[in-house]
């Protein structure tokens, strides 16, 4: 087995563990009234996205997320600004940590107690025991967003048992002849969209893409056919599965309830898919762990 569906199949356990985390989370997190910016590179970027929306959603405060290397310009200010990256090393984001205006407070979301961005926060949402060895991220993005959801209002309590008996089901399988993969959700899940695509295109190194789900028809369904998985995670309307089938794509609709534990099925099928094409999820072609660059150049 590899490394990487080792850390995908630890996914209940952490996220038990996570829960002892929830009041510091709430604290960090979901602290009502402030004007918050959610920041991250990769995948931490679309975990910050779909955080963004949650924050807002419940009514805490004003709350945008945007790439470590393109932070917003002009004159908005920021109460805040939540950094999430994994190993607390990517350059980007520490040059936008940086670069923050005094009194803007540094909240960051790592898996590393001594990396370089902890040093520069105020405050810190240590996730050590959500670290991976791999690559490809897997628990460490689905335990941020557990504990986002958790930080707003959301119930999570029942998600690693429910993820428990997911990791013992089957595992989607494409047919062999499936070269096109899309993944589609609405509001805070677009983000978990966009990671699902992100996942297999690092892991099984496939064409895939992601879109706000309402807008797939707004030209993206053009180039589905019957090699085209088309993903839902999570609710559309009730005429987008059949819209989608009538190109001749396989449809995959929202079936585990919830979310989050779409994108632990994906992260399964994308292992999956990698080990059919004589792939090894645990060396992603052109990737590192963090991105390092010279300071000043991101």
């Amino acid at each position: 087995m590899s490394r990487t569906r080792r850390e995908i199949e630890s996914q209940p356990g952490v996220w038990e563990r996570a829960l002892l985390e929830v009041p510091a989370a709430t604290t960090l997190l979901g602290r009502p009234g402030e004007r918050v910016l959610a920041i991250g590179c990769g995948t931490s970027a679309f975990v910050a996205a779909s955080y963004a929306r949650l924050r807002e959603a419940a009514g805490l405060g004003e709350t945008d997320s945007a790439y470590g290397s393109e932070l917003p310009s002009g004159h908005r200010r920021y109460d805040a600004v939540v950094a999430i990256t994994r190993s607390g090393t990517t350059t980007e984001v520490l040059d936008a940590l940086t670069s923050l205006p005094a009194g803007t407070r540094r909240v960051v979301v790592t898996g590393v107690a001594d990396s370089p961005c902890v040093a520069l926060a105020d405050e810190v949402l240590l996730l050590d025991f959500a670290d991976e060895e791999s690559v490809v991220q897997t628990r460490f993005p689905t335990t941020f967003l557990l504990l986002a959801r958790a930080a707003v209002g959301h119930d999570v309590a029942s998600l690693p048992g429910r993820a428990r008996a997911l990791l013992m089901g089957p595992v989607v399988e494409p047919r062999q002849d499936v070269d096109h993969f899309v993944f589609l959700g609405r509001d805070w899940v677009y983000g978990l969209a966009q990671e699902a695509a992100l996942k297999v295109r690092e892991t099984a190194q496939a064409w895939s893409e992601s879109y706000p789900a309402l807008d797939y028809r707004h030209g993206p369904i053009a180039v589905a056919t019957e090699q085209s998985l088309v993903w839902l995670m999570g609710p559309s309307d009730a005429t987008l599965p059949a819209d989608v089938a009538a190109t001749g794509a396989t449809v995959v609709t929202a079936a585990t309830g919830d979310p989050l534990l779409e994108l632990v099925a994906v992260q399964l099928m994308a292992v999956a898919l990698a080990a059919r094409l004589g792939l090894d999820p645990d060396a992603p072609r052109n990737l590192t762990r963090s991105i390092v660059l010279p300071r000043g150049t991101a």
